[in-house]
């Protein structure tokens, strides 16, 4: 498959290079051809959530300018895409030309798994990873963007992984942007809620496919000291067993 674009979030690049790399190995196992531009920054998300319409505004049509000619944008976060679906719209509504650019942008962007089920259709990618995990369903994926079956079905064929039930699985992290820094004394206690389901879960690893979700646990995990991995399912997919970082 050709006009593949890969985008590569900002917390990704900057702190979570791991995921980028278990993206490229997963895509590559699999056949995909694809193009990395490296002009790409940021979707606009935290402009978005901060209310900086004009700057958003800025940053969409950078992003549209250099992906519109791919037939496929693919990223590891749900949260981006949902930006890049739904938030461009909004934010360049008053813009005819500009407005139909970023519709046909919309219509391309996927989510990781979203691709390789919906698009692919790929049921297991053929790497193997030991050990027992759970599914952390993240707020972006799973109600922004209605994704659920995809990520689960993906991780049910890993041979060598183990998939126990999570309590409250589709209850939030507590991280969601700027309400991590706005309200962090709501945000540790719900972190903490959801870090006990996962340590009741009989799981060594949790795994999500949002990495804000990923910093945010694995930040309260260290905090206290606590022991469990926290991994992004494309690291699961592509066999990426190890210490994280």
């Amino acid at each position: 498959m050709k006009g593949v674009a890969l985008f590569v979030p900002c917390l990704i690049d900057q702190f979570l290079p791991e995921i980028g790399f278990a993206v490229v190995k997963v895509l590559q196992k699999l056949g995909v051809e694809f193009t990395y531009d490296q002009r790409q920054t940021c979707c606009g998300q935290p402009l978005v959530n901060a209310g900086d319409s004009a700057g958003a505004r800025r940053v969409a049509k950078r992003f549209i300018s250099i992906f519109e000619k791919s037939d496929y944008i693919v990223a590891p976060s749900g949260s981006c895409i949902h930006t890049v679906k739904e938030q461009y719209l909004r934010l360049l509504a008053d813009d005819p030309k500009w407005y139909q650019r970023a519709e046909k942008v919309s219509e391309r962007a996927y989510e990781f798994t979203q691709f390789l089920v919906q698009v692919l259709g790929v049921e297991e990618v053929g790497y193997r990873y030991e050990g027992k995990a759970c599914y952390h369903e993240s707020c972006s994926i799973l109600r922004q963007l209605g994704i659920s079956d995809e990520p689960k079905q993906l991780l049910n064929n890993v041979a060598g992984l183990e998939m126990n039930p999570l309590k409250d699985a589709d209850i939030c992290c507590g991280f969601g942007g700027e309400f991590a820094i706005n309200y962090p004394y709501i945000s540790e206690e719900i972190v903490r809620e959801k870090v006990k389901n996962f340590q009741d879960a009989d799981a060594d690893i949790l795994v999500l496919g949002e990495p804000g979700c990923l910093l945010n646990i694995r930040g309260y995990l260290t905090r206290h000291g606590m022991s469990g991995q926290v991994r992004h399912i494309a690291e699961i997919l592509a066999g990426q067993e190890g210490v994280q970082a």
